[in-house]
């Protein structure tokens, strides 16, 4: 019997180990991610988040929210419902500088054949960064998709460009963290869940 209970605990300690974590809010360099957000009266959960660095310095942290949780790229393009990216300065940047890497992002991870089809999108979103010149430290901004409605990005929690329609954009945004030639090797990995962020402590 004994020996029954232990193979039976071991078997489902087993099962338990390897179910999928729940999403946890994440604390980096002083700025949260909660774990979830409301987007299009649909409840998001924090995919990933991470930093991005250029050498060795912190440019901003970075979080995707999803509906359900993606661990490859190809499942976080293809997942149903609204999405969001929000990213959050850790030091000022030139915006018209911002929007042109942005802009660049999208060129180098287009998928042949679809390039065309969010130029619009990508000159609207080159204009707002142009006209905005700074993003300071501790700024933020975010990329909301909702299906059936378009693409909007907020800056500082306040819409700032009109909705952008072409279906194709936001993935072609995604794309720039999530592509084959991504902004950040480690942002990618920390994005898709696959480097756990730091637990939220409490400290603002």
């Amino acid at each position: 019997m004994n020996r029954r209970f232990t193979l039976l605990a071991l078997a489902l300690s087993g099962a338990t180990a390897a179910l999928p974590a729940a999403a946890q809010p994440a604390d980096l360099a002083g700025v949260r991610y909660p774990t979830t957000v409301s987007l299009g009266g649909t409840n998001l959960q924090l995919n990933g988040a991470g930093i991005r660095y250029r050498f060795v310095v912190k440019v901003y942290t970075a979080g995707l929210y999803l509906q359900g949780k993606a661990t490859t790229p190809e499942q976080a393009l293809a997942a149903p419902g609204p999405k969001r990216i929000q990213v959050h300065m850790l030091r000022e940047i030139d915006a018209n500088e911002l929007g042109r890497l942005l802009t660049r992002g999208m060129q180098d991870n287009a998928p042949r054949g679809e390039f065309s089809k969010f130029i619009p999108g990508m000159l609207k979103l080159a204009e707002l960064f142009s006209a905005r010149k700074r993003l300071r430290t501790g700024e933020h901004f975010s990329v909301d998709f909702v299906p059936g409605r378009g693409t909007q990005v907020l800056i500082n929690g306040k819409p700032e460009s009109e909705l952008i329609t072409e279906p194709e954009f936001f993935n072609a945004l995604l794309r720039i963290w999530l592509g084959e030639k991504p902004a950040d090797d480690s942002l990618k990995d920390a994005l898709l869940g696959k480097a756990q962020p730091p637990a939220a402590t409490g400290q603002n």
